[in-house]
């Protein structure tokens, strides 16, 4: 199921709400879905204490139980950290991301979770603009996948986090330093038929 199908413009559909609604956004005649991310913009507790940050426009959907979420997303990278991320939040203090980001000058795959406080680990130099991201859950336990191509998938970790059943899902638009980036989210497909080991994608 595409979430974004039912949305229109700046109309969404009954399942999707906003956390940080941006002054600019659409879904646009492709069904894509535009985020202006604003300046500064980010979610992330730093571990070191004295910075948490949670004003990234982040546009999501509630899923209950099992599932997986793919998207792929195109990010107008200007500043470091620019970024487009598909994400799970529990509540404000245990939410995590996948992101593909603007990184020592050039498109990585970087991933943070947070339990109390964040982490941040960079993955891989993508060296893909387009790059398809993906999470899936099963039960407290939760991988995370890109993909060049839609077909072939690489994992960037397998984690556990005792969180509820019914948790966030959707896509965010970050520009934690620079002064605002666009984000477009070709779809939001998500599904609660998980088949087998998350960590591998058939």
């Amino acid at each position: 199921m595409n979430v974004f199908e039912g949305c229109s413009r700046q109309s969404l559909s009954k399942e999707l709400s906003w956390i940080n609604e941006p002054k600019s956004w659409e879904v646009n005649e492709h069904q894509q879905l535009v985020v202006q991310a604003p300046p500064m913009g980010d979610f992330f507790i730093d571990p070191a204490g004295g910075n948490t940050k949670n004003s990234a426009p982040f546009l999501y959907t509630l899923v209950e139980g099992d599932f997986y979420a793919v998207t792929r997303v195109a990010v107008d990278m200007k500043q470091t950290y620019d970024s487009g991320c598909l994400m799970i939040m529990a509540d404000e203090d245990h939410w995590a991301k996948l992101c593909s980001e603007f990184f020592d000058d050039m498109p990585s795959i970087l991933s943070v979770v947070t339990r109390g406080a964040s982490d941040d680990c960079v993955s891989s130099d993508a060296q893909i603009v387009r790059p398809f991201l993906r999470i899936a859950r099963a039960g407290n336990s939760f991988a995370f996948h890109y993909s060049v191509d839609g077909v072939k998938w690489k994992m960037v970790r397998y984690f556990g986090m005792d969180i509820p059943a019914t948790i966030k899902v959707g896509v965010v638009a970050q520009s934690p330093i620079g002064e605002g980036s666009t984000a477009t989210f070709d779809y939001l497909k998500i599904s609660t038929n998980v088949i087998g080991d998350i960590r591998s994608v058939n």
